[in-house]
C-alpha cells in the first residue's frame, strides 16, 4: 500500500497520541493515577470499574463523548474488559468520531489496528471514511482507504464503494486517482460494473473534455444487458456536449433518448439544454426549451426560470427578462437568489442602481436572502454611480445586521473611492478595513500611498502606512520614496525613523 500525501496545506490536521487498544496500563501499575477531573469522561470512567459495558454502551458513550480523545480513552478502556473484543460496530464508531474531528493520524492508527482484528467487518465502514477524506482534500487518502477494503474486511470491494471511491475522486477532478482506480478495478474486480459506475465513467470523460471516450462507454452500457442508459446518463452526456459548445448534438441526444429509449426528462435535464443555450448566447432556444416543458406535462421549476433570466441578462434582453421573472412569480415560484442577482446585476450595469435597490428591498420582503455577490453587485452599482456616501454606509452597518461582507467588498469600494480621487473617504474605509481583519490589494495599497503623497497629505500616508505594516504590507519602491521625500521635504524626520523601525522589526 502506497504513502498518501496531503494534498494541500490547508487541509493538514493535528493528531491524537495514539492509545493502542492492545496495550495494558503497565504504567498505572507503578503508580497511581492522579485525581481524575470532575467531568463527563471522569464519571464514566468511575463507573466502568463497577460495571461490565457492553458493545452497545460503548457505542452510546463513545457517541456522546464530544472531546475525541476522551473518545478514544473510552475505546481503549472498554477493550480491557474481560471477555471483552471490539467488533465492527465499535470500529465504525471510533473511526467516525475522529474522521468527524479531523484526527486523521488517528484514523490510520485504528485502521491499522483493524488489521489484527479477527472480527467481521463491513465496508461501510470505509465507504463512510472515504467521504471525510473527500470533504478534508486528502484526495489520495480516499483511494488509499478503498485499497484496503480487501485487506481488512477480506472481500473485494463492492460496485458500491468503486462507485462512491470514483465519484469522489471525479467530482474533485482527481483525474490521475481516478484513473488509477479504474485500472485498479479492470485488473482485479470480477463483478460487471453496474449502471451507477458506468455513469461515472461517462462524468469522468466529460470533465476530461473527452466527449467521444464518454460516447464509447454509453455504446458498451447499450450493449450490456445489465447496465441500459438511464436519465443520468443521457443529462451527464448533453451536459458534457454543452460545455463543449455543440448544442445541435446535445439536442439531438435528447431527442433520441425521449423518442427512441422513452426516458422521461425530468427539470434537471431540462436546465442542462436551458444553461446550455443561454452559455452559448441563444437565450431564445432556451425559452423554446421552457415552452416545451409546459406543454409536455412537467412544469419549470426555479432553477429553470433562474437560468433562462440570467441567460437573457447576459445577451441584454431586459424587458424579456423582466417578463420571464414576472412569469415565475405568476406561476406561484418564488425567485430564488440567484434569479434576482443576474436581475440586480443587470440594472446595476445599465445605470438603473434605484430599480436594483427596489429589487434587493423585494428580496426582503419576499424572505429571499441576499447574498455576498448580490451585494457586491450592489455596491459596485452605487460606486459606479459615484453614490459612495450610500456604499460606505452600507459597508458600516451591513455587518451588524448579519450579512457577511469579503475583502472583494471593501476592495470595490476602496478602489473606486482611489480612481475618483476621493482620498478621505478612502482613508476612512481603511480605517475601517483594517479594523476588520480585511487587507486591501497590494496594489491598491501602494496607489492609496503614492496619491496621497501626490496631494502632499504626509500625516495620512505615513499613518496608512503604519497601519498597513502592522497588517503584514510591505511597500513598493515607488510609494516608499514619494512618502519618504515628502517627509524629509516637511522636516518630520521622526516619522522616517520610526517607519523604517517598524519595517526592520517585520522583517527580522
Amino acid at each position: 500500500m502506497k504513502t498518501s500525501a496531503f494534498c494541500c496545506s490547508r487541509c493538514v490536521t493535528s493528531s491524537l497520541p495514539w492509545i493502542s487498544p492492545l496495550k495494558l496500563r503497565k504504567a498505572a501499575e507503578r503508580k497511581p493515577d492522579p485525581p481524575p477531573e470532575i467531568g463527563v469522561a471522569s464519571n464514566e470512567e468511575a463507573r466502568r470499574k463497577h460495571k461490565y459495558l457492553s458493545h452497545e454502551s460503548a457505542i452510546n458513550l463513545i457517541k456522546r463523548e464530544k472531546d475525541p480523545q476522551h473518545a478514544l480513552k473510552i475505546f481503549n478502556m472498554v477493550a480491557e474488559q474481560k471477555g471483552f473484543n471490539h467488533n465492527s460496530a465499535t470500529y465504525g464508531t471510533i473511526l467516525q468520531k475522529l474522521a468527524q474531528s479531523k484526527k486523521f493520524q488517528a484514523v490510520d492508527r485504528v485502521l491499522h489496528q483493524m488489521t489484527y482484528e479477527t472480527c467481521e467487518f463491513h465496508e461501510g465502514i470505509f465507504i463512510n471514511l472515504m467521504k471525510h477524506f473527500s470533504k478534508s482534500c486528502l484526495h489520495e487518502k480516499v483511494l488509499e482507504t478503498f485499497f484496503s477494503i480487501q485487506s481488512i474486511v477480506r472481500e473485494k470491494p463492492s460496485p458500491k464503494a468503486i462507485s462512491t471511491c470514483l465519484n469522489l475522486l471525479v467530482d474533485s477532478n482527481q483525474v490521475d486517482l481516478a484513473r488509477e482506480l479504474l485500472l485498479h478495478a479492470k485488473r482485479s474486480l470480477t463483478r460487471k460494473p453496474n449502471v451507477c459506475i458506468f455513469n461515472i465513467l461517462v462524468k469522468y470523460h466529460c470533465k476530461n473534455g473527452d466527449i467521444d471516450s464518454a460516447f464509447e462507454v454509453v455504446e458498451e452500457m447499450k450493449n450490456s444487458k445489465l447496465s441500459y442508459p438511464n436519465l443520468v446518463t443521457y443529462s451527464t452526456l448533453m451536459d458534457g456536449l454543452c460545455q463543449k459548445g455543440r448544442l445541435r448534438e446535445a439536442f439531438e441526444l435528447f431527442e433520441e433518448m425521449v423518442s427512441k429509449d422513452k426516458i422521461v426528462p425530468d427539470p434537471l435535464t431540462y436546465n442542462v439544454l436551458i444553461n446550455g443555450f443561454c452559455r452559448g448566447g441563444k437565450p431564445d432556444r432556451a425559452r423554446n426549451v421552457i415552452e416545451f416543458m409546459k406543454n409536455n406535462g412537467c412544469p419549470p421549476n426555479v432553477f429553470n426560470y433562474s437560468a433562462l433570466v440570467n441567460g437573457l441578462c447576459k445577451v441584454g434582453k431586459l424587458q424579456d427578462a423582466k417578463g420571464v421573472f414576472i412569469e415565475m412569480k405568476s406561476s406561484g415560484l418564488k425567485p430564488d437568489t440567484v434569479c434576482y442577482t443576474a436581475l440586480i446585476n443587470f440594472l446595476c450595469r445599465n445605470g438603473k442602481i434605484g430599480e436594483a435597490i427596489e429589487l434587493l428591498k423585494e428580496m426582503k420582503e419576499n424572505e429571499c436572502r441576499a447574498d455576498t455577490v448580490t451585494f457586491n453587485v450592489i455596491l459596485g452599482g452605487l460606486c459606479r454611480e459615484g453614490r459612495f456616501e450610500e456604499a460606505l454606509d452600507m459597508l458600516e452597518k451591513l455587518p451588524y445586521q448579519g450579512v457577511y461582507l469579503n475583502k472583494g467588498s471593501y476592495r470595490i469600494v476602496l478602489n473606486s473611492l482611489i480612481q475618483k480621487g476621493e482620498l478621505k473617504k478612502a482613508k476612512k474605509l481603511l480605517g475601517l478595513m483594517l479594523g476588520r481583519g480585511f487587507l486591501p490589494h497590494y496594489a491598491t495599497s501602494n496607489e492609496l500611498l503614492v496619491n496621497f503623497c501626490k496631494e502632499g497629505m504626509a500625516d495620512d500616508a505615513a499613518m496608512a502606512l503604519f497601519d498597513l505594516v502592522e497588517m503584514g504590507f510591505q511597500p513598493g519602491l515607488d510609494s516608499w520614496e514619494l512618502l519618504i521625500e515628502l517627509i524629509c521635504r516637511d522636516r518630520k524626520l521622526l516619522y522616517v525613523f520610526e517607519l523604517l523601525d517598524e519595517l526592520v522589526i517585520k522583517n527580522s
